[in-house]
């Protein structure tokens, strides 16, 4: 689970290296002895076995990528099916195994099932399901990555006012599942607490506090015996945020352990304007790219280049997907996030973990069935190559006006641009669209025929392929500027009738008549997607939230501006007077 959001910033906390290591580590075992892991291919057939030991940690780390997240299973609070997942099966395993992950992280969470008083007993009937389930991914020849999760904002971040009861209750909770795991496979890492954060501190004394946890948790499995001894430790900059400050505190920490068997974990959920859409972060653009990039340099020149391997343990993007809610974040974005994600990790040496909250992301633990499948195939395309994209993968044609040619910018990532297809229909360059330094115009009459009837909403759908990598899809899209009306209701939330008549929403601003910025967001107009307003496409209407209207001044209009993918926008009033609010056209 994601940790605490930084509003008015970068959010940095927290693929690998390329396998065809593994040939150089066939040789390294011929020259030490040492057996190398099995990482087998995404084709590979073969009965699941467990992974053997690699030549060393960096090749350890590499050959775990990609990996995936258990989320919200054995880290659910207070159980494992409390947040909507259903229990874990052997054949869940079975199935990430199938889609090409060599390794699973599977957060734990111990605070529902461990005594918080001395000797802070973890309940034995959870340990077993703990191991249940560990010995099923371990069984399917996948990596497995175990940890202390959710406890560190449940009692772990009390640290400065009960200093020693958290110590205590550390130090216990790691003898108990370092003696149940003591000769489990060496395929399995342990990872001594998630996204450290700590009550009331500075991020000196945080640093101190996770060092001295670490620290406990080195000397607790290191002394437990068996496979304990060298099994790789995973260690967490605090907050497992990438800034330079975290990063150079987690180098010390590590040279102090002096001990060769570590890995670095931090996280990575984006530029947080981007991630969650707010502040007017609709797009990928050239900030949340930088902010991208700038986080796997400091990986690449503070980690990877000194010979420290890192699992980075969770990305996406902050509530994306949500099968329960609009999109806050445009598909054809979302797609270019993952495909430099996935470039930049493999740059930097660094194995990444797709953080999967379940049934209502990327894996339907039910079905066992990706609920995005354009989705994880951009992700999993990632992983080996890059692909084009385009400045958007929308074209907009107003109904109400005659069609003209539409320009797109392509960003080809390196790639060369092969043409445009229609399905099994290639278009004719020249006559269709043209090419010129890297923008791609599609005429007014091809536009026509893509058009068709013209009814409201994607109309056709054309795909700009390039020499490697996945297509990129233009949705041609016919559209008019949406009409919304009158409304009333209460303070529990209002909705407004809209017809959207083919476009869709991308944000809200939101001001007074002095300037001043209206909801509960009060350090930009542009107010979060979903958290205070939601489009509802099938019910025709946009859903303003009680946490925007309680927000609201009693008895100061508020203008709202929505802004609309087709670069429309309607203006529209809303005023609140005690437990009753009044929304009018403008």
């Amino acid at each position: 689970m994601k940790g605490t959001h930084h509003p008015t910033g970068r959010r940095s906390d927290g693929p690998g290296r390329v396998l065809g290591l593994l040939l150089a580590l066939v040789t390294l075992i011929g020259l030490t002895g040492t057996t190398a892991f099995a990482a087998p291919s995404h084709r590979d057939t073969s009965p699941a076995r467990p992974p053997r030991l690699a030549a060393g940690p960096m090749d350890t780390v590499a050959a775990m990528q990609p990996s995936w997240n258990l989320g919200n299973s054995l880290d659910a609070v207070p159980g494992e099916t409390s947040w909507g997942n259903p229990p874990v099966t052997k054949a869940l395993f079975d199935t990430i195994k199938a889609q090409g992950f060599r390794s699973v992280r599977i957060p734990v969470t111990w605070t529902d099932h461990q005594s918080s008083t001395a000797p802070y007993t973890i309940d034995a009937a959870w340990m077993s399901r703990v191991k249940q389930v560990v010995d099923w991914a371990l069984a399917d020849g996948l990596y497995v990555v175990i940890n202390v999760h959710h406890d560190s904002w449940q009692w772990l971040s009390g640290m400065s006012t009960d200093h020693d009861n958290v110590v205590a209750r550390f130090r216990a909770a790691w003898t108990q599942i370092a003696a149940k795991f003591r000769d489990s496979s060496q395929a399995l890492l342990f990872e001594s607490v998630n996204e450290p954060q700590f009550d009331n501190t500075t991020d000196a004394q945080g640093i101190q506090y996770l060092k001295e946890l670490d620290t406990a948790f080195h000397t607790v499995v290191r002394q437990s015996g068996g496979n304990n001894a060298t099994r790789l430790l995973v260690l967490p900059s605090l907050h497992t945020n990438s800034d330079q400050i975290y990063l150079d505190a987690l180098v010390s920490e590590m040279k102090s352990l002096n001990d060769p068997n570590l890995v670095a974990t931090v996280h990575y959920y984006g530029w947080y304007p981007f991630s969650v859409n707010i502040a007017g972060g609709t797009r990928f653009d050239a900030t949340a790219q930088k902010d991208m990039t700038d986080h796997f340099t400091r990986i690449r020149d503070t980690l990877t280049s000194k010979g420290i391997p890192v699992y980075l343990g969770e990305y996406s993007l902050l509530h994306y997907p949500d099968q329960n809610h609009p999109s806050r974040v445009e598909a054809g974005e979302a797609l270019k996030y993952f495909e430099q994600f996935g470039y930049e990790a493999r740059a930097a040496g660094v194995t990444t973990a797709l953080w999967d909250p379940g049934t209502f992301a990327f894996m339907d633990r039910a079905t066992l069935q990706w609920t995005d499948p354009a989705l994880i195939a951009a992700i999993k395309s990632s992983w080996t190559t890059r692909s084009g994209t385009a400045s958007s993968d929308r074209i907009f044609l107003a109904k109400s006006s005659s069609i003209t040619a539409k320009t797109l910018t392509l960003n080809p990532n390196g790639l060369t641009f092969q043409g445009l297809w229609q399905g099994g229909t290639r278009l004719v360059q020249g006559r269709d669209y043209t090419v010129s330094d890297g923008r791609l115009t599609l005429t007014a009459s091809a536009l026509t025929r893509l058009a068709g009837s013209r009814a409201y909403g994607i109309n056709s759908t054309i795909e700009a392929r390039f020499s490697r990598g996945l297509p990129w899809k233009i949705h041609v899209t016919t559209y008019d500027r949406p009409v919304l009306s009158d409304a009333s209701g209460g303070t529990g939330g209002l909705t407004v009738p809209t017809q959207f008549r083919g476009d869709l929403l991308a944000t809200m601003e939101a001001k007074y008549s002095d300037g001043g910025n209206a909801g509960p967001t009060d350090w930009t107009p542009f107010q979060e997607f979903n958290e205070t307003f939601s489009p509802d496409y099938p019910g025709n209407g946009i859903s303003l939230t009680s946490a925007f209207l309680n927000a609201l001044r009693d008895n100061a209009q508020a203008t709202l501006t929505f802004h609309f993918w087709s670069g429309a926008t309607v203006t529209y009033r809303v005023t609140k007077n005690g437990g009753s609010v009044t929304g009018t056209v403008a």
